[in-house]
């Protein structure tokens, strides 16, 4: 199943320090599906119109709805206190997902 994954991420002048202070473990976090908890299609920084950092979005193969939000909830961003919501939406089974290039570089 396919699902596209929304975490919005808490407001104030701390939150971005403590971003940039997770993104490597959040890095190794989505380059390894969450220790095989879905694959990660494609994803981003969300960001509002004046460039700060609002939170994030992926693209996720997971096998149950379960999986995927294990996933979100064990991205470093959410355990270390920046997510502060999370919206998963299954796909459509028809998602042609081939359309997206994985980030493992497939």
């Amino acid at each position: 199943m396919f699902f596209l994954m929304i975490c919005h991420h808490h407001d104030g002048p701390e939150i971005g320090a403590l971003r940039d202070s997770l993104r490597p473990m959040h890095r190794d976090w989505v380059a390894s599906g969450g220790n095989g908890a879905a694959i990660v299609l494609t994803g981003s920084a969300l960001w509002d119109a004046a460039g700060s950092g609002i939170g994030n979005f992926g693209l996720l193969q997971a096998e149950t709805e379960a999986a995927a939000r294990a996933f979100a909830e064990g991205d470093p961003f959410t355990t270390g206190g920046v997510v502060r919501s999370i919206t998963l939406t299954r796909l459509a089974d028809t998602f042609r997902a081939e359309r997206i290039m994985p980030l493992s570089g497939g």
